[in-house]
């Protein structure tokens, strides 16, 4: 009898995205930010464990095709907050509570866990230095993102023009409703009205309110890539928090630098 192999039509993202194939499957890549920083967006095809299992084979794999030792990919305990960690070789261990990490450590990859909340990965294409960004809705409302921004140029001396931004998976603007209320939790951020549908049961728009926030940071637009998939929509791809409840896996985005690429 035949051998039938049935082959997965994987949904199509952004144009400046595509899919590639790693040890464990499927992942998504971003080609502007892969000819800056080696870095993926995993689908349920990664299993990851807890980021304190041991063994966790589900990370090895992920380090190994980052090219780092599974002791250098540094994973945060995420709180939902805009607070950044700066990971180092004598810091890798320490799982700080933050949902930004950054460095310009070629020996280091920063990662974020997501299911349904927006991964974003940053990279200084002049000094190689990098970030991993983890934000809901909270931490969209505290301007995740810019903050990122921020500390790479504190840090590392970045310039915002100089900064390529990947923006993953997450719940679409399709598929997020949310309380009528929420709105108020933005008001800080002059964009937020138009994050909102004006439905009666509104929806918030992720990928706008980080393409926006990445824009009012200085970062250019066409340096800004969404790959507009939706976590919820794709149950055969992605893991989802809304659609699945505490049932639901693990996503991960994670980065590694490329410190030292340009004077």
């Amino acid at each position: 009898m035949p051998i039938i192999f049935v082959v997965m039509a994987y949904p199509q993202p952004s144009g400046e995205f595509e899919w590639t194939q790693e040890s464990w499957g499927a992942a998504l890549r971003c080609r502007p930010l892969a000819s800056v920083a080696r870095h993926c967006f995993s689908t349920r095809d990664l299993a990851l464990e807890s980021v304190l299992a041991a063994p966790a084979p589900g990370w090895v794999s992920l380090a190994r095709a980052l090219d780092v030792e599974i002791a250098s990919l540094v994973r945060m305990h995420q709180v939902h907050c805009a607070d950044v960690f700066e990971a180092r070789q004598a810091n890798r261990d320490s799982r700080p509570e933050a949902d930004i990490a950054v460095t310009d450590d070629p020996s280091v990859a920063v990662s974020v866990r997501v299911a349904d909340c927006v991964p974003i990965l940053l990279a200084d294409r002049r000094s190689g230095a990098v970030a991993a960004v983890h934000a809901g809705w909270r931490g969209t409302a505290a301007g995740a993102v810019m903050v990122a921004v921020d500390a790479l140029t504190a840090r590392y001396g970045t310039r915002a023009g100089d900064v390529i931004a990947a923006v993953g998976p997450s719940i679409g603007p399709c598929c997020y409703e949310v309380g009528p209320d929420l709105a108020t939790q933005f008001s800080s951020h002059p964009e937020a009205p138009t994050w909102f549908s004006q439905d009666e049961k509104p929806h918030l728009d992720l990928w706008r309110a980080t393409r926006d926030q990445l824009a009012r940071a200085g970062v250019p637009p066409d340096q800004i890539h969404v790959c507009a998939l939706c976590t919820f929509d794709h149950a055969a791809v992605f893991h989802s928090y809304r659609r699945e409840g505490k049932a639901a896996g693990r996503l991960v985005a994670a980065i590694r630098s490329a410190a030292g690429r340009r004077p």
